[in-house]
C-alpha cells in the first residue's frame, strides 16, 4: 500500500512541478518523467546520508557543548534516514517490478477501441509516411549497433546488446525498456535495463528540446505551412491544463453499472487480452523444441523463449477488437475508456521505471552512452532536415517532426510537436502519422522487431543484426524514393 502511496505522491509532485516551474513548461516534460526524476533523487539522496553514518562518527570526539550537540543532531538525524531509506527501498522493490507488468496493459489498449480499416487503406493515406517511419527507425538500430560493433566495443569493453540501448530507449521508450529487463537479464546483462531507460530519459527530454529548436529554424526559414512557433502556443498547453470551456469527455458508458460498471468491464477486457499474450508466449516458447541450441549458448533461452509478453498482449487486444468489430452488436468497447486505462498504466510505469534506475550501473558506462544518444540525435536531425526534405512530397517538416517527437520519446511527442507547428491539423501530416502508427507499432517501437533486437545481438551477435537493420533501411529507403517518384510522376 505504501509503495502505491509513494507513487501517487510523486505523480502529485510532478504535476505540481510542471504547472509552476517554467523550465519544464517550456520542455513539456510529462508530469511521469519529472515525478521520476523527482523519486529516483529522493532514492539516492536518502541512501546516500545514510551512508554517511560511519563517516560522520568523528564529530562525538570533538570537544565542547556545541560539536557535542551537533554530533548529536547528526546522529539522530543520520538513524531517520536510515530508517526512511529502509522504507524507501521496500516501496522500490515493488516499484521494480511493476513495469514489467504494466507494459502489457499498455501493449494489450493499444489496438482496443480503435476502428480497424483495411490495411490497403491504410497503406494508401499513410504509405510514404510508413516508409519513412521505419527508416528512421531502421536507421537507430543501424545507428546505434553499428557504432558499438565498429568503433565503442574495443576502448570501452562493450557487449554487443549495448548498442540495442539507443533503438530500445528512444523508439521503444520507457516502457519497452522495462519490457525488456527480464530478456536483458536472461542474456546475462541485467545492466542493459538501466541503460536502456537512462536512453528513454534521454531521448524523450533531448525530443522536446531538439525538437523545439527545428521548430523554431523551420518557422524562420519558411518551411511550415503554418509560421506559427513555439511564443504562439497558448500557456494552458505549457503547462498541461485544459481550459473548462474545452475539457472533452473522457469516454462513454457502454453498460449499465447495475450489471457492471463500464469500468471495470473495460479492465476484464483488457485482463482477456492479458491472458491471450500469457497463452501465445508459452506456445511460441515451444518453437524453441524445433532446433537446436549451440553449445556455446547452452543455459540460455531460446530466441522464441525470449520473446517478452508484451508485444503478445499487443496481439492479444488485436484479437477482441477483431472479435468486437465483427460479433459485437452491442459495441461495448469505449476507445475513451481503453486510453485512459492505457494512458494510467503507463503513468505508473514510468515513474516505477525511472525512480528505480541505478545510478551506479549507468555511470559505469556513462561516456559510451552519451556517444550513443549523441549519434541518435545526429540520425534524427539529419532524418528531418535532409531525408524528409529530399523524399517526402507535401508537409515534409510537419510529417517528419512528429516523427522525431515519436522516435525519440513516445507518440504524444510527437503530436506535441506537430500541433505547434500545425494546431489545427491542416496538412496531411496529423492524418498519416496517425494511421501510419497502426502498421508501424507491431514491427517496432515495442513491436515483435524490438521485442526480438535484444536476444538476437545476445544469440547471433551485433554485426548479424546490423546487417538486417542496414538491409531494412535500404529497402524501405528504395520504396520510399519509388513511392515518391511514382506520386510525382502521376502529378
Amino acid at each position: 500500500m505504501l509503495a502505491f502511496i509513494g507513487i501517487c505522491v510523486l505523480l502529485l509532485i510532478g504535476h505540481v512541478l510542471r504547472t509552476r516551474i517554467r523550465l519544464l513548461q517550456w520542455l513539456y516534460l510529462p508530469a511521469c518523467v519529472i515525478a521520476g526524476v523527482v523519486g529516483l533523487i529522493l532514492v539516492q539522496v536518502l541512501s546516500l546520508w545514510a551512508r554517511a553514518e560511519g563517516h560522520l562518527g568523528f564529530l562525538a570526539t570533538w570537544e565542547g557543548w556545541f560539536w557535542g550537540s551537533l554530533a548529536v543532531v547528526v546522529e539522530w538525524a543520520t538513524l531517520q534516514a536510515a530508517t526512511a531509506q529502509a522504507e524507501v527501498s521496500a516501496w522500490t522493490a515493488v516499484w521494480a517490478k511493476l513495469p514489467g507488468f504494466l507494459i502489457n496493459i499498455v501493449f494489450a489498449c493499444l489496438f482496443m477501441g480503435v476502428t480497424l480499416p483495411r490495411v490497403g487503406s491504410l497503406v494508401k493515406r499513410s504509405g510514404l509516411q510508413l516508409a519513412y517511419g521505419q527508416i528512421v527507425a531502421w536507421g537507430q538500430y543501424v545507428v546505434g549497433v553499428g557504432l558499438v560493433i565498429f568503433v565503442l566495443a574495443g576502448p570501452f569493453g562493450l557487449n554487443d546488446m549495448f548498442g540495442g540501448v539507443l533503438p530500445v530507449g528512444f523508439e521503444g521508450g520507457h516502457g519497452t525498456a522495462s519490457g525488456l529487463a527480464e530478456a536483458f537479464k536472461t542474456h546475462g546483462w541485467e545492466a542493459g535495463k538501466d541503460f536502456a531507460l537512462a536512453s528513454a530519459t534521454f531521448g524523450i527530454s533531448s525530443a522536446i528540446i531538439v525538437g523545439m529548436i527545428l521548430v523554431n529554424i523551420a518557422t524562420r526559414r519558411g518551411w511550415t505551412h503554418l509560421r506559427q512557433s513555439p511564443a504562439d502556443v497558448p500557456a494552458d498547453d505549457s503547462i498541461g491544463i485544459i481550459p473548462v470551456d474545452r475539457r472533452p469527455s473522457a469516454g462513454k458508458l457502454t453498460v449499465k453499472s447495475d450489471a457492471i460498471e463500464s469500468f471495470t468491464l473495460h479492465l476484464a477486457l483488457v485482463g482477456v487480452a492479458l491472458l491471450i499474450g500469457y497463452g501465445l508466449q508459452r506456445g511460441v516458447a515451444l518453437l524453441d523444441l524445433l532446433y537446436e541450441m549451440p553449445e556455446e549458448l547452452e543455459g540460455r533461452k531460446g530466441l522464441f523463449s525470449s520473446i517478452p509478453m508484451f508485444p503478445l498482449c499487443m496481439v492479444g487486444g488485436l484479437v477482441i477488437q477483431v472479435w468486437e468489430q465483427k460479433y459485437d452488436r452491442h459495441k461495448l468497447i469505449d476507445l475513451g475508456l481503453i486510453r485512459r486505462i492505457q494512458n494510467s498504466a503507463l503513468d505508473f510505469l514510468v515513474v516505477a521505471a525511472i525512480a528505480t534506475m541505478r545510478l551506479e550501473v549507468i555511470a559505469a558506462g556513462l561516456v559510451p552512452l552519451l556517444i550513443l544518444v549523441a549519434a541518435g540525435i545526429a540520425w534524427n536531425v539529419f532524418c528531418v532536415l535532409v531525408l524528409a526534405r529530399w523524399l517526402l512530397p507535401d508537409a515534409w517538416f510537419e510529417r517528419s517532426i512528429a516523427e522525431m517527437g515519436q522516435s525519440m520519446g513516445v507518440t504524444a511527442t510527437g503530436l506535441l510537436l506537430l500541433r505547434v507547428v500545425d494546431p489545427d491539423y491542416e496538412t496531411p501530416a496529423a492524418d498519416a502519422f496517425a494511421t501510419k502508427q497502426l502498421l508501424h507499432e507491431p514491427i517496432m517501437g515495442g513491436g515483435l522487431w524490438t521485442s526480438l533486437a535484444i536476444p538476437l545481438l545476445a544469440l547471433w551477435g551485433g554485426l548479424q543484426v546490423f546487417l538486417i537493420a542496414a538491409g531494412a533501411l535500404a529497402v524501405w529507403l528504395v520504396l520510399l524514393v519509388v513511392a515518391k517518384l511514382g506520386k510525382t510522376g502521376a502529378a
